[in-house]
Order: C-alpha cells, then sequence, then structure tokens
C-alpha cells in the first residue's frame, strides 16, 4: 500500500503510467500498419470473395493465415531489428533513445521499397515537409500513410487480376443458362462448383501465397 500511494502522489508517475496505456492501444495498430499484414489480409480476401463460397474459409482462418504469413515475411527485418537495437540496448550499451532510433532503419529500409513515389510525396506536401526531403530524414508520420495506401492498392491490383479467371466462369455460365432459357435459376448457385474446382486444380492456395510472398 505505501507503495501505491506513492505511484499515486508522484503525478510524473502517473502521467508515465497514462502514457503507457495509451501507447499499448496503439502499438498493434501500428505494427499491423508497419508491416506486410495489409497486404496479405486484403488479398486474401479478395481470393474468399472471387471464389464466391460465401464466409468459406472463416475470416478468422483469414486473419490467422495473413498473420503468421506476416511474421514469415517480416522475419529478415524483425532480425535486423532485434540485432541492431534491442540486443545493444538489453546489453546496456544503447540508450532506449537510441535503441528506438535504430529499429526504425530496417524498418523504414522496408516501407520505403514498397511505397510508391507520389504517395510519399503526397504526405509529405500535406505535412508541411519541403521536397525533396533526404531519405534518413523521412519522418514515421508520413511514411506509415503513404506505405499503407500503396499497399492498399497493390492489393488491389493483385485482387483485380484474381477476379479475371472467375468472373469468364460467371460469364460462360450466365450465358450459356440464358441461350438454355433457364433464367430463374442464379448463374453464381451454377458456377461456384466450377470455380471451386478451378480453384483446386491449379493449386490455388499454394500460388496465392508463393506470388504473394515473392511480391515482396
Amino acid at each position: 500500500m505505501p507503495a501505491a500511494e506513492e505511484v499515486l502522489g508522484n503525478p510524473s508517475s502517473v502521467l508515465q503510467l497514462i502514457y503507457f496505456l495509451t501507447a499499448l492501444v496503439f502499438i498493434p495498430a501500428v505494427l499491423l500498419m508497419t508491416t506486410a499484414f495489409t497486404r496479405v489480409l486484403v488479398v486474401l480476401s479478395f481470393a474468399r470473395t472471387a471464389v464466391g463460397a460465401g464466409q468459406l474459409p472463416p475470416t478468422a482462418i483469414l486473419i490467422g493465415l495473413a498473420l503468421f504469413l506476416t511474421i514469415f515475411i517480416m522475419a529478415p527485418v524483425g532480425n535486423e531489428v532485434y540485432g541492431q537495437a534491442w540486443v545493444p540496448y538489453r546489453d546496456g550499451t544503447m540508450t532506449f533513445e537510441e535503441a528506438f532510433q535504430k529499429a526504425q532503419g530496417p524498418l523504414k529500409d522496408f516501407m520505403l521499397k514498397e511505397t510508391r513515389e507520389n504517395d510519399l510525396e503526397l504526405f509529405l506536401r500535406l505535412g508541411g515537409h519541403p521536397l525533396p526531403v533526404p531519405r534518413d530524414e523521412i519522418p514515421m508520420t508520413s511514411l506509415i500513410p503513404a506505405f499503407a495506401i500503396s499497399e492498399l492498392k497493390t492489393a488491389f491490383q493483385i485482387g483485380f487480376i484474381l477476379y479475371i479467371p472467375f468472373l469468364v466462369i460467371d460469364m460462360v455460365v450466365a450465358s450459356t443458362l440464358m441461350s438454355m432459357g433457364m433464367l430463374m435459376l442464379p448463374p453464381v448457385l451454377v458456377s461456384l462448383p466450377f470455380k471451386v474446382l478451378l480453384f483446386v486444380l491449379v493449386d490455388g492456395w499454394h500460388l496465392l501465397v508463393q506470388n504473394l510472398v515473392e511480391s515482396f
């Protein structure tokens, strides 16, 4: 109790606790928006929608797969952060501020490689930064949203390509049903087995995951 009273009686300690709890709320969002998670999850969702199998696979499975694929893709970046920032900070050879700045290097390099220049210039201009900005001086507040919308654009491009073969199947089935006069039969009901069969025959999940990982 005396220790608790001492902490509560110290305004600086209370503020530090509030800052820490606030950071816990934003850390998951920042980690998801600065990694490959956005592209992976959106593309997997596009694949499920293109096949048209409703909620199969379930959303929980897609999120879990996206999470582990993200860990696999980001492993080299994580190893660099661990070796360059965490190990020196743990050994006491680097302060927290220095380790934090050092940890941003590998992550920033990964994000810059996947961010389109026009998206980055947009947020730098909106943030009032004079252009051009040296690579090492690009603020994370501008880089993170630029990286996010670049990932969304890339994911939608991949999703468009995913839709094409399944759209062809829908059109063929719809035209066939119309020529046979079966106007009351929903084309989606007939095309679904063919789309699932196509996805299985081409080993769709293998190809999708392979191209997703190689796209980084």
